[in-house]
């Protein structure tokens, strides 16, 4: 990285949600007939959902916006291979709940970080349905397809990832009867689950809150056009960049009101001393002149931004206590020790308590950064280097798996 030559003045449109487009593929090719996705995010992660979901018989053209959906009603074709998910939890999980509504074995499969994340928990849910799937509580997982599920009551423990629970909603209005789904542990992760239901109402599902889930209407989806707003999650580092280096970021295309989870992280930042206002286009971010405040608090609605925040933390005043960050031991890398890592290898101070994070900041040194294999833990640590000279991070081709193109957006943010 090369530091910038001032203040960071950028207007930034962030590449399409990963969270909108994975879950919109999978309710467009659960619906008959064809659909069209607009902004749709075209990176790693969504290219091996689209890979196995025409493993899966369903036509997916991707190649000119807008793209285009041909769904099958849920009539899915088992594959003589196995899906290969890459390392995309959120399209290995839904792929494992659709592959119930076919007619014979599917499995499913990816490598690198997927290898290590949890699936039991969504396997065991399944059961409920009277789905049979097999699987040592990662991929592979095999899943015996009776040509759909039965429906009625069943309930998933969501504590380790909210993804478990979208994949069972994304499923529900296929069923032989109505769905009723009980949700534990996803109270923090309320925001991924309104996505979910958000996206499946867009095609033509009926979904009702309860006290403890969903339920969910039998009748199937209907294709629809769907539009994908800029990833909030990829919003962050922009913003990032301004809180740090006491610029102005411009995020086009993205509310403030918009119900990504990591809009949050711009409330963040004004409260570490940041303006943020409302633009014809989006919001701004505005960084201070002098160092950030400190930020104490729980990011638990949060996850991916949380990342971003505690690298702002380094460029704060004091001492900063983040919490709510058991999910990060269960991303892409053990976010949680990751960043300890990385903070320390810097010079500052990280200590893990529980589930919280303690940031002392310090004078940070030049270090070649170790993404873990984490695109996210890649594109905040890179930020430091807009202000520290001697930054380098290994293995930056890690991004590519939600936005390829970041390296040009921060190189024109001035590092």
């Amino acid at each position: 990285m090369r530091p910038a030559t001032g203040a960071v003045e950028a207007r930034v449109r962030p590449p399409g949600s990963k969270s909108l487009t994975i879950r919109a593929l999978a309710a467009a090719s659960l619906a008959g007939g064809r659909s069209h996705l607009y902004g749709a995010l075209q990176s790693e992660d969504t290219t091996a959902m689209i890979r196995c979901l025409r493993d899966l018989g369903i036509g997916v053209q991707a190649e000119v916006e807008p793209w285009a959906v041909d769904g099958t009603g849920a009539h899915l074709t088992p594959s003589a291979t196995v899906l290969d998910a890459g390392e995309s939890a959120l399209s290995a999980r839904l792929l494992i709940a659709m592959a119930a509504l076919a007619h014979g074995e599917i499995t499913i499969d990816g490598r690198g970080s997927l290898r290590r994340r949890p699936m039991g928990e969504l396997v065991e849910a399944m059961g409920a349905w009277d789905v049979e799937a097999r699987s040592e509580g990662t991929v592979p997982v095999t899943v015996s397809g009776r040509g759909g599920i039965l429906g009625g009551s069943a309930s998933v423990d969501a504590s380790k990832s909210s993804q478990f629970a979208t994949a069972l909603l994304i499923v529900a209005p296929l069923a032989h009867s109505a769905s009723e789904l009980r949700i534990d542990g996803a109270e923090a992760s309320r925001g991924y689950l309104d996505l979910t239901v958000a996206v499946m109402r867009e095609f033509g599902a009926v979904v009702t809150p309860t006290i403890t889930g969903h339920f969910v209407e039998p009748g199937g989806y209907r294709p629809a056009d769907f539009i994908v707003e800029p990833d909030a999650s990829a919003a962050v580092y922009p913003m990032l960049a301004a809180a740090i280096t006491g610029g102005r970021a411009e995020i086009e295309g993205l509310a403030l009101a918009s119900a990504q989870p990591d809009t949050a992280v711009a409330g963040v930042l004004a409260e570490m001393g940041c303006q943020v206002s409302e633009s014809e286009s989006g919001f701004v971010v505005h960084g201070p002149s002098q160092r950030l405040r400190p930020y104490h608090g729980d990011l638990s609605a949060a996850p991916d931004g949380a990342v971003a925040v505690a690298v702002a933390c380094l460029f704060a005043d004091g001492t900063s206590d983040i919490g709510g960050l058991g999910s990060l031991r269960h991303k892409e890398s053990d976010r949680l020790q990751a960043l300890k890592e990385e903070i320390g290898r810097l010079g500052a101070f990280a200590q893990i308590k529980g589930d919280s994070l303690v940031i002392e900041p310090a004078d940070l040194a030049p270090v070649v950064i170790d993404p873990h294999g984490d695109h996210r833990i890649a594109m905040a640590f890179a930020t430091v280097g807009l202000v520290v000279d001697g930054i380098s991070v290994s293995h930056p081709e890690v991004v590519a798996k939600t936005w390829p193109g970041f390296w040009d957006v921060l190189d024109g943010l001035g590092g």
